[in-house]
């Protein structure tokens, strides 16, 4: 996981639920940490786009449910602006399932688009992503 100079908003606060878009066997995850985020006290902690979250698994195979998974996540709803000064917004929310810290992907296919901060972060979901935006 490399680091990248963050300059948007983060729009997916704990307790977010959000779907997952690989072949994991995973539906649905719900945000209960991110990983590296500093925040005030009594303040939610966020995730965006290229953000490393751990999740609980609430919808899916029944082997994979009811775990604690470590994701990424790969498109926010919510506009933020790149470095640039590009504004994006996606469609829907989406997260990818991480099998270790590095980033290695537990599912093989991704489907739908990828923001271009995961793309730089994790080059490993970005080899197996279809669309890159």
């Amino acid at each position: 996981m490399k680091a990248i100079k963050r300059n948007g908003s983060r729009g997916i606060p704990i307790g977010a639920r959000v779907p997952v878009i690989d072949n994991s066997g995973a539906k649905e995850l719900r945000v209960i940490g991110v990983k590296g985020y500093k925040t005030v006290k009594r303040m939610l902690e966020c995730a965006g786009v290229g953000d490393m979250v751990s999740a609980h698994v609430t919808k899916g195979r029944p082997d994979i449910k009811h775990t604690v998974v470590k994701a990424v996540i790969v498109r926010q709803k919510q506009q933020y602006r790149r470095l640039d000064g590009m504004v994006v917004s996606f469609e829907s929310n989406a997260a990818v399932i991480l099998k270790d810290e590095k980033g290695a992907p537990k599912g093989t296919v991704v489907k739908g688009v990828v923001g271009k901060e995961v793309a730089e972060r994790f080059p490993q979901v970005a080899r197996i992503a279809s669309v890159i935006a």
